[in-house]
């Protein structure tokens, strides 16, 4: 099975837009779900999210005229990424916010480019460029103050730290497996938005059976606050953001897209100092100049395409 890397660059008007908005939306998501996760059990919680993202995928496609059924394979390629991202990965998030604070899940899920860049590398053979692996180390630094940071701030005791930034690795590997399969050339025959609204849908399924297994009959928040988080991380934080981030990921390559990670943590901190009065010092300052800047030269190389394979018959 083979896959053709990403060609184009990241800091081209469309793509950097697509890349700029993603991290916007996402670096608002996770004090949403903090909340999400204060009164309702985290798998319902997932569950009514992908409930409305779903929803909002399959009407997506309606709009845009994709068919709304997929082949046997499509399904199989749906199901793969319906377990990967929308049920390990959301499930292994969630529960590390019980554990650690969200900024520090946030600044965690920065190492998401090491295992895209590698698997992109082994899998789909996009080049990983002296460029990005300088740039990445220059950022790794920059994440780490930030992490200091959090950590210094967080409430968490060493035990807890430990099993939520275990939880947290958990979501980052889900996730970068999701980022390379929805990128391999099976996925890629799938009509986009059809693919992504099914595997959504069999997320929902997964939950919803690991919900009742685990937290037993549907819990709601009757909160205003809970019911619009729900929308929001289904609709801008799912419909929105994953149609644009999987097409960074099969346009400019898995570790230039997975930046967003690395700029999400400074983006949540930007939120939190105008809607909750978070005050920069030294360390988050220095460590979001250096995340930024390692961005910068490593999104200087962009990736080559390799020499054209042909794809084997399924």
């Amino acid at each position: 099975m083979s896959a053709s890397a990403g060609s184009e660059s990241l800091l081209t008007p469309r793509n950097l837009a697509a890349f700029l908005l993603v991290s916007v939306i996402w670096g608002g998501t996770w004090l949403v779900i903090r909340d999400q996760i204060s009164a309702v059990p985290a798998q319902w919680s997932i569950t009514y999210r992908f409930m409305v993202a779903a929803a909002g995928m399959f009407a997506l496609a309606a709009i845009r005229r994709e068919p709304l059924s997929l082949s046997r394979e499509g399904q199989k390629w749906a199901a793969i990424l319906g377990v990967l991202q929308f049920t390990l990965n959301f499930t292994f998030v969630y529960n590390a916010e019980h554990f650690i604070t969200s900024g520090l899940v946030a600044v965690m899920f920065a190492l998401l480019v090491v295992p895209n860049a590698l698997l992109g590398k082994f899998l789909l053979g996009q080049r990983i460029t002296g460029a990005f692996v300088l740039g990445s180390s220059i950022a790794a630094v920059g994440v780490a103050l930030l992490f200091l940071q959090e950590y210094r701030a967080s409430p968490a005791t060493l035990q807890e730290v430990v099993i939520g930034a275990m939880l947290t690795i958990g979501g980052i590997l889900s996730a970068s497996g999701a980022n390379i399969a929805q990128a391999m050339e099976g996925a890629k025959r799938q009509p986009f938005i059809t693919l992504l609204a099914w595997a959504m849908l069999w997320g929902v399924f997964i939950n919803l059976a690991l919900a009742l297994v685990t937290a037993g009959p549907p819990q709601f928040d009757s909160r205003p606050s809970y019911a619009l988080g729900v929308i929001y991380l289904g609709l801008f934080g799912s419909v929105v953001t994953f149609p644009l981030y999987y097409g960074l990921v099969r346009k400019v390559g898995a570790g230039q897209a997975a930046y967003s990670s690395v700029i999400v943590p400074v983006v949540a901190m930007i939120l939190s100092t105008l809607f909750e009065g978070f005050i920069w010092g030294p360390l988050p300052a220095i460590g979001a100049v250096l995340v930024l800047g390692g961005m910068v030269v490593a999104l200087k190389g962009r990736a080559s395409s390799p020499p054209r394979r042909a794809t084997p018959e399924p």
